[in-house]
């Protein structure tokens, strides 16, 4: 009896293995693109499979059974099984639009979220393998495509490899948010793409519609796709973001012998060469600003007695043109001594944004304003503001002498999210406005990388927002810091919109002069609204040309008009230009000529041997009316001195930098030699450590 019943069962078994077969088949989309990681089902059972990286399948099934596919952002779909051994499907999308769409690296898991879903694709090791051997720019694409869901919704001219798919489409005429950790990018090119390693990536995040515009603001219009690598620390390369600078040319003196400007007492473009120079990078020409070159060093200017600055002048022959003269104008700004500066209301503004994550960013941040901490007095008082998908207040206004406390506060600050600027800056003035001391230096000191993704983030909504808020009295001062997506030129905006002043820190050596050595003229304004006007005798000077400044010229009826902004100048702060004359009488390939003027006056100056004459005009720190002061410089030329010799180096190698066309036949060694003769006062070692840069140069490129 037993036996028989054995002999029923294997019949039965082989019945029923006899019913069932191989079903194999590819699954597809409406435009027949393979779908990997779809769920295939035989409905009533526990038999289930996946598509491969293909979008291929096979599963075993008998006749009249039926198969469920199933797939996130796609409708389920039942396919009854018949003679055929191959079904092929093609599914339709779901009418459901995901606001965000998650990949997280390889293997098999689903899992849903809040704002969509976390999809991961499967594939088998030599389809990885041959994945990774294939290019760069195809192995994202694959990437991409092979872990999101839908049809292509990105697909424009800057990446004509890459097609992201999920459940909204993006025209093809729309571009992208790129978010790399943490850092933007507009258009995603080739040159970054290939240097992304899809093994390196952990996770890719596509924001769509107004998801995406809530988070990221109106520069995520056409949707933003973020990517997390796996070290979360990918530096973008040819980001950075200078604004374009024209270079001043010669101006004849019988048509234009005024010359106006704005001082400068910025110092961030010399400390960002020295960063390129010494990381071998190629130095972008907008990136040399002279006026900030020769300004970062200290000359030996006498301090000034009656006004908040003193005022000095030198004629030179010019060291690269000996048919031209260099003039040197000087302001020395008044030193106080820290227990001298009235009390500090200040409030630090800190980006800690995922593009801060560097080590060169809120690290180094981090140790930089612990150096600004220690200088700090108890009638001081000091608050943080953070900033990043959203602004916050991480520490309240806290005495000086709690150095303790506020250390903490910054030790604690990690950096992760969109950036936020705009709603950090109105937080920041909000605090700084509330604790405002009458007669103190009052001053938000923003840190940041110059990334502006959510809120008011283009440089006229900033310049609007910034020009609002320092008419509560509060001074703005811009600390960048970080590589690959500095936006100087959105710095640099800030802080002179915002009656302050911009520095960059690429090193604690940095951070220490600028939060050490120069922490009253930091922090402290003597004079605002600086400005400079030079008017020149046309009995002497054929034609003038001012080194640099470029970004800094004003008309010249601004000089008279207390309503236009202008610089401003800290305690301490030393004030350089130098302009570079051609005399009366010399032929210069630089002068393009003109014709006589009828009634013009050149050779009747009335005082025939003033060189020119040179005016500043000032208000107090909490002033609005100007004070005018005026220099003449007379028509004799000096020995060069120290200080003028090294000036005049700085202005040179900055002239190579930029390409010049006024070099005049001078080459890096001649640099070298000027720079070599100006030593003398070189106590911190600054100038040795130009000299040391001019000669790494040619050979960093």
């Amino acid at each position: 009896m037993k036996n028989q019943v054995l002999l029923f069962l294997l019949a039965f078994c082989l019945q029923v293995t006899a019913q069932e077969h191989l079903v194999s088949g590819v699954v597809t989309d409406a435009t027949n693109t393979p779908i990997p990681g779809v769920n295939v089902i035989v409905k009533g059972t526990s038999k289930g499979t996946q598509t491969n990286f293909d979008g291929q399948y096979s599963i075993v099934a008998q006749k009249g059974q039926t198969l469920v596919f199933s797939f996130i952002g796609f409708k389920t779909l039942e396919v009854k099984i018949g003679e055929s051994k191959t079904v092929n499907v093609q599914m339709e999308e779901d009418a459901q639009k995901l606001d965000e769409i998650v990949v997280v690296g390889y293997g098999i898991k689903r899992e849903k979220k809040a704002l969509g879903y976390a999809v991961t694709s499967v594939q088998s090791p030599a389809q990885i393998e041959r994945q990774k051997q294939r290019s760069y720019h195809q192995s994202i694409a694959q990437v991409l495509q092979g872990t999101v869901p839908g049809k292509n919704i990105v697909s424009n001219s800057a990446t004509p490899n890459i097609k992201i798919r999920g459940a909204a489409a993006i025209k093809k005429t729309e571009v992208p948010l790129y978010i790399v950790d943490g850092v933007p990018i507009q258009k995603m090119n080739n040159e970054v793409i290939q240097k992304l390693d899809p093994s390196t990536i952990d996770k890719i995040n596509i924001y769509k519609g107004a998801k995406a515009r809530q988070l990221f603001g109106s520069s995520a219009k056409d949707g933003c796709i973020v990517i997390t690598t796996k070290k979360g620390n990918y530096q973008i390369v040819n980001d950075e973001n200078y604004a374009q600078i024209t270079e001043n040319n010669f101006e004849h003196v019988s048509l234009n012998p005024l010359s106006t400007f704005s001082i400068d007492v910025d110092k961030a473009s010399y400390s960002n060469i020295r960063r390129m120079i010494n990381n071998g990078q190629d130095i972008p020409v907008d990136a040399v600003k002279i006026e900030e070159m020769v300004n970062y060093f200290t000359y030996q200017y006498p301090q000034p007695t009656e006004h908040p600055f003193s005022i000095n002048t030198e004629v030179v022959r010019t060291p690269w043109n000996k048919d031209t003269k260099l003039v040197r104008i000087g302001l020395q700004g008044k030193t106080y001594l820290d227990e001298e500066l009235p009390p500090s209301n200040l409030t630090f503004l800190i980006d800690v944004s995922g593009s801060m994550g560097s080590a060169n960013k809120l690290p180094l941040l981090k140790s930089a304003f612990k150096l600004l901490v220690n200088q700090l007095r108890e009638k001081d008082k000091v608050s943080i503001v953070v900033y990043a998908g959203a602004a916050g207040e991480v520490l309240k206004p806290t005495r000086g002498d709690k150095k303790e406390e506020i250390i903490n506060a910054i030790d604690n600050l990690e950096s992760g999210g969109s950036t936020a600027g705009g709603a950090g800056i109105e937080l920041a003035y909000s605090l700084a406005e509330r604790n405002f001391i009458k007669n103190g230096n009052n001053r938000v000191i923003l840190a940041t990388d110059g990334d502006f993704n959510v809120g008011p983030s283009s440089d006229k909504d900033m310049e609007k927002l910034i020009e609002e808020k320092r008419k509560t009295g509060v001074f703005l001062s811009v600390l960048g810091f970080g590589m690959g997506n500095y936006k100087d030129s959105k710095m640099e905006k800030l802080a002179d919109k915002g009656n302050g002043n911009h520095a960059y820190i690429d090193t604690m050596q940095e951070a220490q002069k600028v939060f050490g050595q120069e922490f009253g003229g930091t922090l402290y304004t003597i004079a605002k609204d600086v400005k400079i006007q030079v008017e020149f005798n046309p009995a002497i000077v054929k034609g003038y040309r001012l080194i640099g400044y470029e970004n800094r010229m004003l008309e010249d009826e601004d000089f008279i008009d207390d309503t236009k902004d202008a610089g401003e100048l800290g305690s301490g702060h030393t004030v350089t230009a130098l302009y570079e004359i051609i005399p009366i009488g010399v032929d210069s390939p630089y002068m393009k000529p003109v014709h006589d003027l009828k009634y013009s006056k050149n050779g009747s100056s009335g005082v025939s041997n003033e060189l020119l004459t040179v005016k500043f005009r000032y208000k107090k720190p909490d002033g609005d009316k100007s004070i005018e002061i005026s220099h003449s410089v007379d028509n004799e030329l000096n020995e060069i001195s120290s200080d003028s010799s090294f000036a005049a180096a700085v202005a040179l190698f900055g002239l190579h930098l930029r390409k010049s066309q006024y070099t005049n036949g001078s080459n890096l060694e001649d640099v070298i030699s000027l720079a070599e003769k100006g030593l003398k006062f070189d106590k911190d070692g600054y100038r040795a450590e130009f000299v040391r840069l001019v000669k790494l140069y040619p050979n960093s490129l």
